[in-house]
């Protein structure tokens, strides 16, 4: 009998040719851009590029870590694909890493743009990559506020998220300050989240 496939992938262990072990999905890429979905732009929409290898997360997940890019802002279609490309080469080129780090970045044109997804381990929060999906805001929230409509994408991508079963129903949701020494997601945007229903204080069972 064969091996399904559906947006809960098994995972697979390939040796790579550098000699190591690395978790990937059976027939990955093609696949995968099948379990993007609720409004997000996909990769190839923004113009990004593939990553070199993935690593499934064991889902539903149940930590969702708001952050902020630290950068510029951006208010338009082409601005913020443009930052979200300069975003994934800093990764690629800079530091070396697989693929973009957050799990899925959000422009104050209140578009949300494809990370490592719902269901490939991002890089954005050590210690909490393989447990956690990180939602970025682009630009530096201890200077400015987060728009109204880029609040209002990060809301309805996380309800999708329950919705479609990639998050838990009872999911946490924290501050990326709230974890480690970092000053994101920024004052302003850290204020904003601290008002929402799902965030919380109480980091038992959460924080290393």
């Amino acid at each position: 009998m064969g091996v399904g496939w559906s947006c809960r992938p098994q995972a697979w262990l390939v040796v790579q040719g550098s000699g190591r072990m690395e978790t990937v999905g059976r027939d990955g890429r093609e696949e995968d851009r099948k379990c993007v979905d609720c409004g997000v732009l996909t990769k190839k929409d923004w113009g990004g590029l593939t990553p070199r290898r993935v690593e499934y997360l064991p889902r539903p997940v149940e930590l969702v870590i708001i952050q902020h890019t630290a950068s510029p802002t951006c208010s338009t279609d082409s601005g913020c694909a443009e930052l979200v490309r300069n975003i994934q080469n800093y990764f690629l080129d800079i530091l070396d890493y697989s693929d973009i780090g957050p799990s899925f970045l959000i422009g104050g044109n209140g578009k949300v743009y494809e990370g490592a997804g719902w269901i490939h381990k991002g890089a954005h929060t050590i210690g909490y990559n393989g447990k956690s999906i990180g939602i970025s805001f682009i630009g530096n929230f201890n200077n400015d506020d987060p728009t109204p409509q880029a609040l209002a994408a990060a809301k309805a991508l996380i309800k999708c998220g329950v919705t479609k079963g990639h998050l838990t129903r009872d999911y946490k949701l924290v501050g990326h300050r709230q974890l480690i020494a970092i000053e994101g997601p920024g004052r302003k945007l850290y204020q904003e989240i601290r008002t929402w229903p799902d965030w919380t204080d109480n980091l038992n069972g959460i924080k290393n």
